[in-house]
């Protein structure tokens, strides 16, 4: 009951971010696609904050239809296709007060970033039974935006309208993974791995644990990239390779799941579909390459990382 209502008063507050993006946006008059851009966070803020708003005191009927919200989801895709989600440039910080914030706050700056992380492991640790990793991650973002008020001496409508400003940078992005994560479980349903299964069984050589290992590697990047999410790639490419040409030749299934997963995140180092790792910082960072910038850095990496990983596997999970 606790986990489920404190789980669901993080998606209200992640609701109320929005409608407070949406009130910004009505209010500033020289945003270049006002209506549009008020309508996208504000449906989002709908959906996040209405659609299960049940659960916060545990009546599991009382909630939005999902028929309902998939609509929702198509309003938010139609004004993201047409590039009717904007924001106003003129909000932008100026170079002289981001050098000049730099310099006052230094190194201090990242005691939030790593206190999310610290925070969020320690209560997953000792309470997930009791409170999940939402929740956790729930906790460490609150920890984290106190800790930022508190170094910067900034006021609550700072972070507040700064945070606004992030969002609107960030766009429709924002909204990326989850659209991805649901369509894993679409994919699931549709029975693709069982297709990448046939396909796949055609060319590797019967009994081959190495090439099963590669291929599940493999798979994993590959399809990680084509879906910008490896918990979405998992279950499709774990039920079409993993299972039949790894765990069916006696790899154990703790190690060649654990290291199938992060396959996966090798290839989320290597595609724009990832938007919350290679889209985002380019927004925040302010990187002339919008789409690749980050991507390029991390390839050479992400290559050594996908082969670690099948070396490992072939020499751990048998």
């Amino acid at each position: 009951m606790l986990k489920t209502s404190l789980t669901e008063l993080l998606y209200v507050l992640c609701g109320l971010v929005c409608f407070y993006s949406t009130y910004g946006t009505l209010k500033d008059k020289n945003h270049p696609s006002k209506i549009p851009t008020a309508l996208f966070w504000g449906i989002l803020g709908f959906i996040f904050t209405f659609s299960r708003i049940g659960l916060l005191w545990g009546d599991k009927n009382i909630f939005i239809p999902d028929i309902y919200i998939g609509y929702l989801v198509l309003v938010l895709a139609l004004l993201s296709a047409f590039r009717l989600v904007k924001f106003d440039k003129f909000n932008e910080s100026t170079k002289e007060f981001k050098a000049k914030a730099a310099k006052k706050i230094g190194s201090y700056i990242f005691i939030p970033a790593l206190a999310l992380a610290v925070v969020t492991f320690l209560v997953a640790q000792i309470w997930n039974q009791q409170l999940g990793s939402l929740v956790a991650l729930g906790v460490g973002s609150i920890t984290s935006i106190i800790l930022a008020l508190l170094i910067t001496k900034g006021s609550p409508k700072e972070m507040l309208d700064d945070g606004r400003r992030l969002f609107e940078v960030v766009g429709p992005a924002n909204i990326l993974p989850q659209l991805l994560a649901a369509l894993g479980s679409v994919f699931t349903a549709a029975g693709v791995g069982n297709v990448i299964s046939g396909s796949i069984s055609s060319f590797i050589p019967s009994g081959n644990i190495l090439a099963g290992i590669i291929a599940y590697c493999l798979g994993m990047a590959i399809f990680t990239m084509i879906m910008g999410n490896g918990f979405a790639a998992f279950a499709v490419i774990t039920a079409g390779i993993g299972v039949p040409f790894v765990i069916a030749q006696g790899g154990d299934p703790v190690i060649v799941a654990a290291l199938g997963l992060t396959s996966g995140f090798c290839g989320t180092l290597l595609t724009p579909m990832a938007a919350n790792f290679n889209i985002v910082p380019t927004s925040i960072l302010e990187i002339e390459d919008k789409k690749y910038g980050v991507i390029k850095y991390q390839l050479p990496i992400s290559i050594i990382m996908l082969i670690i990983h099948i070396t490992l596997m072939y020499i751990w999970a048998f």
